[in-house]
């Protein structure tokens, strides 16, 4: 999960503050993370949540085929798991 810094104005906060010491939300991020989403759905950033779950599942398609082509991951045949975990 990347990070970024949000700053808030006193309105903003106000409203992050009643929403999680209501219950509606445990955390401030979930808070925001809800409203971003929601603003997706607002102005159509995605079709549907469809089409937001295999942009995401290619990126990660993406990152591991890079750290693959990069010697960051290993790649094993069946065989060498079979050996690894005694499925022989």
């Amino acid at each position: 999960m990347g990070e970024t810094l949000v700053r808030l104005g006193p309105a903003q906060e106000l409203v992050v503050e009643k929403l999680t010491k209501n219950g509606l939300f445990k955390t401030k991020s979930e808070v925001i993370r809800s409203g971003i989403l929601e603003l997706g759905k607002e102005f159509n950033v995605f079709k549907n949540f469809q089409e937001l779950e295999d942009e995401l599942a290619f990126r990660k398609a993406k990152q591991v085929s890079d750290e693959i082509d990069a010697g960051k991951r290993k790649v094993f045949t069946e065989e060498e798991v079979k050996k690894k975990y005694g499925f022989e």
